[in-house]
């Protein structure tokens, strides 16, 4: 899944201190579900094609 990433660790690091932080239910993987905007935003596609390996697409499309 590692070439599913859009995002190098470095850049995932400068945008940590912008993710808000988890109260009591864990996270979905950040990079994961970024990696699957762009994905979806850079081919054109609706949030409902995004590949699964990406994550749920309400997931996608409410951050």
């Amino acid at each position: 899944m590692c070439d599913l990433f859009w995002l190098s660790d470095a850049q995932m690091a400068r945008l940590e201190p912008f993710f808000p932080k988890s109260h009591g239910k864990p996270r979905v993987d950040d990079k994961r579900v970024l990696s699957g905007i762009i994905f979806i935003n850079r081919n054109g596609l609706r949030w409902r094609d995004a590949p699964a390996a990406y994550g749920p697409q309400m997931t996608l499309y409410s951050r």
